[in-house]
């Protein structure tokens, strides 16, 4: 098995080790509101990949748990397995920006299945490299990954209320969303807008400008400024869970360590008026 560089992989990386048969590809690209099928991977996709679908193999039924509530880890297993995934194998996941790539490098993560990673800069970056696409399918041999559950890395809603309301003083609450979403300016999805209480602005964009994280002392430096210090373990949340996990990328490739994700997000938070809400910038 090959051994990854870190939480994401550059393309030179990949075409390294494109031939090693310890090594997968997911090809994880989706779009809001659109139920993703695969178009875009039948249309061309990266040598070896095999397509996993966010909606399908990486989130349960939409419902009281928001819009992406995790699977039933048996389901996440089955998709791993079909995917050619096992205990020695190391996994490589992209999209094109949307965060299911690290939605599904999280989840393996959080199953206990280490080796794993998301390629920098997704597709785009695959091809302003010299990558090429295809449109043959591969049929990789059932893998043997076992997933019992995500609970370690799993902030539940009420463990969000709690953190959240110990504010920067206690765990800190991170919101991945556009900042005008956080300060409830605009709300395009979900009945209610603004943020949980105590929760702190660390959007994907701020972390990922151009699609590609940030490199050097500004990463440190920007995850600092959103309230995160040595030794946290942060919350994240965003809409619906799946952009929250590049900031638990973002998080780990600075070496933050113990962050949870809340899945629900705001999908889930926002439809109880029970649930406290603010709005405006940070404190």
């Amino acid at each position: 098995m090959p051994t990854l560089p870190g939480p994401l992989a550059r393309p030179d990386w990949v075409r390294r080790h494109s031939d090693d048969a310890a090594l997968r590809l997911l090809d994880c690209r989706w779009t809001l509101g659109v139920g993703a099928r695969g178009d875009r991977y039948h249309a061309g996709h990266l040598p070896g990949a095999v397509f996993i679908d966010l909606d399908r193999d990486l989130a349960g039924p939409p419902g009281a748990g928001g819009r992406h509530p995790l699977p039933a880890p048996a389901a996440f297993q089955s998709a791993m397995r079909r995917a050619g995934i096992g205990a020695g194998t190391a996994v490589v996941a992209y999209d094109d920006g949307t965060g299911a790539a690290a939605r599904c490098w999280w989840m393996l993560r959080a199953a206990g299945h280490a080796a794993a990673a998301v390629l920098d800069g997704g597709v785009a970056a695959w091809l302003e490299t010299g990558g090429r696409l295809t449109t043959e399918e591969p049929h990789p041999p059932p893998g043997g990954l076992t997933v019992t559950g995500f609970d370690g890395a799993v902030a539940t809603e009420e463990v969000a209320r709690l953190v959240s309301g110990a504010g920067r003083n206690g765990t800190p609450v991170l919101d991945a969303r556009a900042p005008e979403r956080y300060r409830g300016e605009v709300e395009p999805v979900d009945p209610r807008a603004g943020h949980i209480p105590g929760a702190r602005s660390l959007s994907v964009a701020d972390l990922f400008p151009e699609g590609r994280l940030l490199v050097g002392p500004a990463l440190p430096a920007r995850i600092a400024a959103a309230g995160v210090g040595p030794g946290d373990a942060p919350v994240v949340y965003c809409g619906s869970g799946v952009s929250a996990c590049l900031v638990l990328l973002a998080l780990a490739a600075a070496g933050v360590e113990g962050a949870r994700l809340y899945p629900g997000s705001w999908s889930e938070w926002c439809r109880d008026p029970a649930r406290p809400v603010a709005v405006g910038p940070e404190p």
